[in-house]
């Protein structure tokens, strides 16, 4: 199998495994044993703070670390181990501390499967080879939601773990299938090609040393503030008047995200060079906050999963965006995955705060409520998203060496 063949596999097989059990551990926990969204929401949510404070630690271990293959393969079992010990607990703390080191083997991942696909193609290609990425890892997510839709109704909830099983060992076997020797380690921290050297910073200061930078992150945790607990609470409101049905509904949203994502991740990729990326991630910011107005119209299934395709607009632009804007912004600099890492946690701190912050609406105000909350969120991540985001796409060569000439 070529390098590039296994790194497609490897997105494929960790759309399962990526984020653990995501919406679904919501809904088991409350339809096979009764928690509130309230109890949901914050054992989530610490588990999520875990991994938020590692990030930057462990984004500069990837910068430094060669073994990256095996890093990616021990922390997808890690994910995977975490996960398939909850139904033997499911009480509070022990879900609270399979959260908690799920969460932190979780949080390397993404950057050092970033890193790598960087170090295989250069800068130059990165951002098509990061859409690909995205593309392949939702039509695995589809079709591993798809096969959950299917079973689900004749085995039951254990088959979220089986198929988690399955897909955490056939990750991290495709991990180590990647040949070593196709991955160029400089590159993949963020030097350019046949650079060596880098003085060594902390990802804080890659992070607060450059204003886009900071701008991108900012925004993108009122992104993720606005998104990252919209799937659950539908999840939850399917289940609650569907009894019976709660899983299957969750793959069914989880699906129509997907198929929508797939050519979102394309496009992306085919666009990004040619529109700028910014452009691109304005758009996921309207298509979220337009999302969660139009789930407020009505209650039926049908109109929820349909609102739910706006998912695949938002999501699958930031998803597909977020390492090509890293990389645009560190570009020489080594700091490639340190800079995920500082920004991650930013982002994901606002993924944390959704998470508790729409729990409590709902004990308190309702569904409707929530979702309003998060669309306004969602609205003004926009609105500074366009007031403080420069475009990120590098100039071409022969443009920088005219640029740097007149300025002589």
């Amino acid at each position: 199998m070529s390098p590039t063949r296994a790194l497609d596999v490897l997105n494929i097989l960790l759309s399962d495994v990526r984020y653990g059990l995501g919406a679904y551990l919501g809904v088991y926990l409350l339809t096979e044993h009764q928690w509130d969204a309230g109890e949901i929401g914050v054992a989530l949510s610490i588990g999520g703070l875990a991994g938020l404070l590692a990030q930057t630690p462990i984004g500069l271990m990837v910068d430094a670390i060669r073994a990256k293959r095996a890093l990616l393969a021990g922390a997808v079992l890690v994910v995977m181990a975490s996960c398939l010990v909850i139904p033997l607990a499911p009480h509070f703390w022990p879900v609270v501390l399979a959260g908690v080191i799920g969460g932190l083997a979780g949080t390397s991942i993404a950057p050092t499967l970033a890193a790598i696909s960087l170090g295989m193609v250069g800068p130059g290609a990165f951002a098509r080879r990061a859409c690909r990425n995205e593309a392949f890892f939702h039509a695995g997510n589809g079709a591993v939601n798809l096969l959950i839709l299917v079973t689900a109704p004749f085995l039951g909830t254990p088959v979220l773990f089986w198929v988690m099983a399955l897909t955490g060992l056939a990750s991290a076997a495709a991990a180590l299938a990647i040949p070593a020797r196709s991955i160029d380690h400089a590159v993949a921290r963020g030097l350019l090609p046949g650079a060596s050297g880098v003085a060594p910073r902390q990802g804080w200061q890659v992070l607060l040393g450059s204003r886009p930078l900071l701008a991108f992150a900012v925004t993108g945790a009122l992104f993720h503030m606005a998104n990252g607990s919209m799937l659950a609470l539908v999840a939850q409101k399917l289940a609650l008047q569907n009894i019976g049905w709660g899983v299957a509904l969750t793959a069914i949203c989880a699906i129509a995200a997907q198929s929508v994502m797939v050519p979102t991740a394309a496009l992306a990729g085919a666009r990004a060079e040619v529109w700028g990326r910014r452009p691109l991630l304005l758009a996921a910011f309207l298509a979220l906050a337009l999302r969660g107005v139009l789930y407020t119209a009505s209650d039926h299934p049908a109109w929820l999963v349909g609102v739910q395709l706006l998912d695949g607009v938002g999501a699958g632009l930031i998803g597909a965006l977020f390492p090509v804007v890293i990389a645009d912004l560190t570009r020489g600099t080594g700091h490639f995955a340190a800079a995920q890492g500082a920004v991650g946690t930013v982002h994901g701190l606002g993924g944390v705060v959704s998470g508790a912050l729409s729990g409590l609406f709902v004990v308190r105000y309702g569904y409707d409520a929530a979702f309003l909350a998060l669309a306004a969120i969602a609205g003004l991540g926009a609105a500074l998203f366009w007031l403080t985001m420069p475009e990120t796409r590098p100039r071409p060569l022969e443009e920088e060496l005219a640029h740097d000439h007149s300025a002589a």
